[in-house]
Parts: C-alpha cells; structure tokens; sequence
C-alpha cells in the first residue's frame, strides 16, 4: 500500500512538473521574441533619429516599442504567477511528506521496540514450535519472514520520503530564486518603460512643432496612394476583361463543340434508322415497336457522354471571372487558406503605418492608409507572399512598384528601386520581386498591400503571420 502511495505521489509530481515545465517554456520563449523585438526596435530607432523630419517614423517605433515591452512585462508577471503557484505546491508537498516521515518514523520505532523484546533465539523458537499444527507453524514462520520484510520496507520508505523532501526543498529553493531574478527583470522593465513614456512625449512634441511639414507629408501620402488606388484598379480591370475574353473563347469553343457532337450523333442516328428500315421485312414492320427519334435519344445520350445531367455542383463560394481557370481557383483557394500565415514581403522590419486610417499626435493631422509602410534598410530583398503571376511592373513618381496577381486576389508591392521580375512571370512565395528604395527622409521604406477582385483594399496584416 504504501509503494503504491509513494508511486502515484511521483507520478502525478513529475505529471505537474512536466505541464508547470512547458508552460514555462512557452513563457520564456515568448520573453525572448519580445526582447529581440524591442532590440530591433532600439536599433532601427538608433538608424534614423538623426533626421528632423522623422518623427512620425519615430513616433510610431516608440509607441510600437511601449507595446511590447508593457506584453513583456505582462508575460513576466505570468511567470511569477506560475513560481508563486509552484512555491505555494512545493510548500504544501514537503510539509505533507514531513508529516508522511513522522508517521514513518513512529511505526517503525514501534517495529523496533516489538523487535527488541522478542529478540531472543529461545523467543523465536517458541513461538514457532508452540503452534497445534504443522501448517500453523509453517505460517508463523512466513509471518515472522514478512514482519522482517516489512521493517525493512519501512527503512527503504524512510529514506525515500526524506529524498523525497529534500528534492521539493532544492526545487523550492530553485523557483525562489527564479521568482527573485523575475521580479529584478520587472523592476527593470518597468524602469526602461518609464523611459519609454518620456520618449513618446518628446516625439509627441517634436510632431507638434513639425505640423506644417508634416502636414505636406501627408498632403503627398494622399496624392500617391489616389495615384496607386488609379494605377492598381486599371490593373484589375484590365485583368478582369482579359479573363473574360479568354472565357468567352472557351465557351464559344465548348459550343461549337458541343453543336459538332450533338450533329454527328443525329446524322448517326439517320444512318442507322435507315439501315435498320433496310433491312427488316416490310410485314415486320407493321409490329415492330416504333424507335425513338435522334432528337428525342440525344439529350438522354448526351448526358451519357459528358456524365453531366444538373451542371456544376452547388457551392456556396461565388467565382470571379478570375477563377474561370483551374489554376486561377487553385490560386484563389491557396491565397485564401492562407490567410492569417502568409510569410512577410520582407524578412527584417518593422511596421511604421499601419492599414486604414491614423492620427498624428500632438496635432489635428489625419491620414489614411491603403497598405501597410514596413520600415527596412535601404535595398532590402521584398519577396512575393504566394503563389501568382506578375500582373504589372509600372513607376509611379520616380519608384517602381510591382502588382501580383494570385487568382482574384492581388498584392502590390511599392517603394521599389529596382525590379527582379517581369509581367507575367510565374512566382512563388520568397521569390524576390524587387529591393526597398529610400523614403524621402532618406530611410528605406516598403508598402505591402493586399486587393480583392472588385478593387477594395484589405488589412494586409490580417493576413501575414503574426510577428
């Protein structure tokens, strides 16, 4: 009874540890992708602050840096929590055991006192022979085989028990000194996000002092994106009424197609109509079943030949004229199923301008944006998100932009110096469509954007992996 006891307290102890392990496993390695991104962010922020005219950038880093350091701070404090949990579990265990080894220790000093007064040789042996029957004696002597067995399980249990103890002392000894070094690295953090804070307010009242230029800023941000909103619908468009040329000939074709078999069959039909009459006797004629006529055969035949008798199957999903191809749906659904974890156009940087409408703080400016502005070094490799083909490669105000089409879905890639591929280029994900050219404030600058078939532009970050 008591092994088992002993086994299932190590079992559902290293049960507990194992869980307590990997969910502390998840929480450190989420500390270290946050650190890594607040490095990155500090660098970045290192890389452009000599500029006067970019604060917005700057602005943006910081706030984007508050927010990760205030998840940090939140991730660490889960991890106290979960010490603190198994500080209060490896207390109540060891002082559960400590009492466990009191009772030990009691029965097995109650062992050695019995052991004691029956210790004499003549004391064994008497009570051995003193039993009426011979299978009496043979069970006293299993008795007396078992009592010292069982002594000597007590011993083993003692010392297990005090192992047992002095592990949970050493794991509770370890989780303070964890919880001690979590609540240092606290400390700190909230030290740096108070720094943080100040920072903010100091771009806040850079952008306050820069509101006319900044107010050109946008003035141009507006006239490029109705510029690049003009370029990508003529794309669509143009795109749409190819496909639809291209399945107006296939549909011509597969009636023309159809017209030839259903004629062939009916001047099938003729011929053996006329044979038969031919050849069966004119008296014959008169009870033998009339044959259906080739018009009245054909559709019934028809549906033999092609297998097809109520058209395609019913779905829920409504085509565009994009996907009248097998490889323009295949691309759609890919595109589609993606959604939520399609990699980055780049492989290093971090967004400035995030999908729909901003404010500038400090000031009554309002912008909005169709896309997604990834600050990344000058010349950064911008690579295709999916499968697709290249719609257009076109410049519009001295940079190069790339569309891509992936069935009805399409994306752009903007802000381009250079381009690596051509109109109508098969890519796949990774392939390097062009390099970041730099911004006006001299900073290499991306803008990623994501468009339907009926030219709505989509969050692009609803459908990336999440950073």
């Amino acid at each position: 009874m008591i092994k088992r006891i002993i086994f299932l307290f190590l079992f559902t102890s290293f049960a507990s540890c194992l869980f307590a392990q990997e969910t502390k496993e998840e929480l450190q390695r989420k500390q270290q992708d946050l650190l890594k991104e607040i490095r990155d962010l500090n660098q970045t922020l290192k890389n452009i602050r000599s500029s006067k005219n970019k604060s917005l950038a700057n602005y943006n880093l910081v706030k984007r840096k508050i927010a990760a350091r205030e998840e940090l701070i939140q991730n660490i404090n889960k991890d106290m929590r979960l010490l603190d949990k198994n500080i209060s579990l490896n207390t109540q265990e060891i002082d559960r055991l400590k009492k466990q080894l009191d009772t030990l220790k009691q029965e097995y000093s109650k062992s050695l006192v019995f052991a004691y007064k029956n210790r004499s040789s003549y004391d064994y042996l008497n009570f051995i022979f003193s039993a009426a029957t011979f299978n009496d004696a043979v069970k006293r002597v299993t008795y007396l085989r078992s009592y010292r067995l069982y002594r000597e399980q007590q011993v083993d249990n003692i010392l297990k028990t005090q192992e047992l103890i002095s592990h949970k002392i050493a794991t509770l000894n370890n989780s303070k000194n964890e919880k001690n070094l979590a609540l240092q690295d606290q400390n700190k953090q909230l030290t740096d996000l108070e720094e943080d804070k100040k920072e903010q307010n100091n771009e806040v009242n850079k952008l306050k002092s820069q509101e006319k230029d900044l107010a050109a800023q946008i003035k141009k941000r507006e006239n490029d994106r109705r510029q690049m909103q003009s370029a990508i619908s003529a794309i669509i468009r143009r795109e749409l009424a190819e496909a639809r040329k291209k399945a107006e000939a296939v549909a011509r074709a597969k009636r023309a197609a159809e017209e030839e078999r259903k004629r062939k069959l009916a001047e099938q039909r003729r011929l053996e109509k006329l044979q038969q009459q031919k050849e069966q006797p004119s008296v014959a004629s008169n009870t033998t079943p009339e044959k259906p006529s080739p018009e009245a055969t054909a559709p019934a035949e028809e549906e033999a030949v092609t297998g097809v008798a109520t058209g395609k199957p019913k779905t829920d999903r409504v085509y565009s004229d994009l996907e009248s191809t097998d490889e323009g749906r295949a691309q759609s659904i890919n595109f589609e199923s993606g959604r939520g974890r399609l990699p980055w156009p780049v492989d290093a940087g971090i967004p400035t301008i995030h999908f729909g409408s901003y404010t500038i703080p400090g000031t009554v400016l309002k912008g909005k944006s169709d896309g997604l502005y990834i600050s990344v070094p000058v010349g950064a490799s911008v690579k295709a998100i999916a499968d697709g083909e290249v719609s257009s490669v076109y410049d519009l105000g001295g940079e190069q932009a790339v569309t891509v089409r992936h069935g009805k879905y399409f994306t752009t890639y903007s802000h381009l110096a250079s381009v690596n591929v051509n109109q109508n280029q098969q890519v796949r994900p990774g392939t390097v469509v062009g390099h970041a050219a730099a911004n006006d404030a001299g900073e290499g600058e991306v803008l990623f954007m994501v468009i339907n078939d009926k030219s709505v532009f989509l969050n692009p970050e609803q459908w990336l992996k999440k950073k």
